[in-house]
């Protein structure tokens, strides 16, 4: 019995292995064209405030910062009554502080304003209309869906149809797609846009806020301060269904783009893959 137990070893450790592997970044390797990003935050639901600090990270560790030519929060142009007047103003300054601080502490992105859609509407939509109308079947535009549609129908709206054709449209949940006061996703589709639809990045990436203690036991401000902003979305007194959850759901988007999009982009990103991205740039670019 003693020689069949001690055979059976190595192969019990062979099946061990892929857990005992150290964590490898993706594999980078976007698609052409840039990249905009419409979300709103200022919504009953705080979870852009995470998303929108991952997003700016992730473009930065991977090198593609220069590739994000448009981003604007606060997208929700209707208020509801599930959020009142007071707080609604406090998720505009939180969600400006998301796109400011992480902007500035990860660097590379000071040639880019963030734009309050909703206090800044018409620059805002005049901003997507100029990245629309860069846009070339070499150089495409995708734009990331992270809010309700409206901003992005109205630059559709006000840019010439022949442009359209170089323009991508990324979601990943209807409760975005359908939640416009102006333009429902059909009327964006109408524009000839091509529509690029993944499958919902809550799955694994609204998880158990302890799975984010990593970044909270982190010694670099920069990452301390990514789960900062997450953590406070988690104790939002507005909704209650993101407590104990820290969610960067949209943020899945962007992982999907970086790693390739519709060219083998991994449309189920985890926190893992967020994870090993963010730290081996930390790794690559200590603080001083």
């Amino acid at each position: 019995m003693a020689t069949k137990f001690f055979l059976s070893i190595p192969v019990f450790l062979m099946a061990l292995m892929p857990s005992l592997k150290t964590q490898t970044a993706p594999d980078i390797n976007p698609p052409a064209g840039r990249i905009a990003i419409v979300a709103d935050g200022n919504s009953p639901d705080p979870d852009d405030l995470g998303a929108t600090a991952v997003s700016i990270a992730l473009l930065r560790a991977a090198g593609l910062e220069e590739r994000l030519v448009h981003y604007s929060h606060s997208c929700d142009l209707v208020r509801v009554s599930k959020i009142s007047e007071k707080a609604e103003k406090e998720r505009h300054a939180l969600m400006q502080s998301s796109c400011d601080v992480t902007a500035r502490r990860w660097g590379g992105f000071e040639k880019l304003t963030f734009f309050d859609a909703k206090w800044h509407l018409d620059p805002t939509i005049k901003d997507l209309c100029k990245a629309i109308n860069a846009s070339t079947a070499n150089d495409p535009l995708w734009i990331i869906e992270a809010g309700e549609p409206d901003v992005i129908g109205f630059a559709l709206a006000a840019t010439p149809k022949e442009k359209h054709k170089f323009v991508k449209v990324l979601t990943h949940h209807p409760a975005n797609d359908n939640a416009g006061d102006f333009y429902k996703w059909q009327d964006i589709l109408d524009f000839e846009v091509e529509e690029v639809r993944i499958p919902d990045q809550n799955i694994k990436l609204k998880v158990n806020i302890a799975d984010w203690d990593w970044a909270k036991n982190h010694p670099d401000d920069r990452i301390q301060w990514i789960w900062l902003i997450g953590k406070m979305a988690e104790t939002d007194d507005v909704v209650s269904f993101q407590k104990g959850k820290w969610d960067c759901s949209d943020a899945g988007m962007v992982l999907y783009w970086i790693t390739g999009a519709s060219n083998g982009g991994l449309e189920q990103g985890s926190v893992t893959d967020v994870k090993s991205l963010l730290l081996a740039f930390i790794k690559a670019n200590p603080q001083p």
